[in-house]
């Protein structure tokens, strides 16, 4: 197949396989998550159970992330993930159950929460670490990375909007069902899929752990790359908890508000894997992860502010630009630059720090909001990342350097 430089790695057709899938099993994943955080606060109204909500959702990737890269680097990805991909739709079908029977509560959606967590800590890693497998020439791996993340931001463009009008038409466990039954096209990707399966970690879990930790820390490229992640993902991706209390308190909607107020950030975050799928260097990817973080900042001071719904999503589609841009941009250049055999360790090291302080931010954004108010928290959080911005600055030329010396062919096409 001849294809567009920018969508090059679907030449393969492996990868053009799990695309498929991927594509259809996060639309029926971003489904679920924005009619569960309606479910949240329709039941409820508290900010501070959207936040507990969302943090039991992630803070499984911070605690179990890390270990779950060196189980995975010792075992079958290909056959994990269909292992997991399988209880991750069961989870959605037990979720939906409980929604139709009347039987959901805060018990069970933190529980539902925690589960999905857990599964998420695993599934991840597995797929981010398989893409490499799925491409036959590695200079194509960061153009797939990409494209992946093309699909998650498509989805999270086209899933909230789709999710809000569901919710006036049907009901949550409508929603949450549609999900489960997604899976099923993943899964069956996989299963098509006729790759040699990557090179498996030898030692034990603890051994396999400690490896991929000394080698994270010990290169400041990674270590700093992941200070990054952490200190965007506290501040600004917390918006997403609070998004319910702006749809219905500040701009007086419903969930199709919150649907648009989604979609608008996944516009955003869709552009920016579309502008990273043609960056040609790495140093151009350290560059778009720099403006990421100060395009989140100022984003985020324009949103919490603002009271106008046109003007709102105009910030929101800005967050989400900058936000997957430094995302996207950093999980580019930490496979594209990792051994082989340490791939799934550094992805779970990603990951972890992604979604894992994703978490711990939302939490506090929840429990910050219930005394403040959702405005003012996410003024404060987009002030502090100000301050990084200003941190970033003083080590981007170091960034660049070290970005340099490695391939830069292979780190960043």
């Amino acid at each position: 197949m001849a294809l567009p430089a920018g969508m090059r790695a679907l030449e393969h057709r492996n990868f053009r396989l799990y695309f498929t899938g991927q594509a259809i099993s996060i639309l029926g994943s971003w489904i679920q998550q924005v009619a569960l955080a309606w479910l949240v606060y329709r039941l409820t109204g508290s900010a501070a159970l959207l936040g507990i909500t969302a943090f039991c959702g992630l803070i499984p990737q911070l605690l179990v992330g890390p270990l779950a890269g060196a189980w995975i680097d010792k075992h079958d990805k290909r056959r994990w993930l269909i292992v997991v991909q399988s209880l991750m739709a069961l989870q959605a079908f037990v979720l939906a159950g409980l929604c139709w029977t009347a039987w959901i509560g805060p018990p069970f959606i933190v529980a539902m929460a925690l589960i999905l967590g857990v599964l998420s800590s695993f599934d991840a890693p597995l797929r981010q670490s398989l893409i490499g497998s799925f491409v036959e020439r590695r200079d194509d791996l960061p153009n797939a990375l990409a494209l992946n993340a093309m699909l998650f931001n498509a989805g999270r463009f086209v899933g909230p909007p789709i999710a809000g009008l569901l919710l006036g038409m049907t009901s949550e466990a409508f929603c949450f069902a549609i999900n489960g039954f997604s899976f099923l096209a993943l899964i069956a990707a996989v299963r098509l899929v006729r790759s040699q399966p990557p090179l498996r970690a030898t030692g034990s879990v603890r051994q396999v752990f400690r490896e991929g930790a000394q080698y994270a820390w010990r290169t400041w490229l990674i270590r700093m790359l992941i200070v990054t992640l952490i200190a965007l993902n506290l501040t600004a991706s917390a918006y997403a908890v609070l998004l319910p209390v702006f749809a219905r308190d500040v701009f007086a909607g419903d969930a199709t508000t919150l649907g648009w107020l989604w979609g608008a950030a996944g516009c955003g975050a869709f552009l920016s894997t579309i502008f990273l799928a043609t960056r040609k260097s790495a140093p151009a990817v350290v560059s778009a992860v720099v403006a990421g973080v100060a395009i989140s900042a100022v984003s985020l001071l324009v949103f919490s502010t603002e009271t106008r719904l046109p003007l709102a999503l105009c910030g929101m589609v800005g967050l989400g630009f900058g936000i997957s841009v430094c995302n996207v941009g950093i999980n580019m250049l930490l496979q594209s630059t990792a051994p082989e055999r340490l791939r799934g360790r550094i992805v779970s090291f990603f990951t972890s720090a992604r979604f894992g302080f994703d978490a711990v931010g939302g939490l506090l954004a929840g429990l910050v909001a219930a005394g403040l108010g959702a405005g003012r928290t996410l003024l404060l959080e987009g002030g502090a990342l100000l301050i990084f911005v200003a941190f970033l600055l003083t080590r981007r030329q170091r960034l660049l350097a070290d970005i340099a010396a490695v391939d830069p062919g292979r780190a960043g096409q």
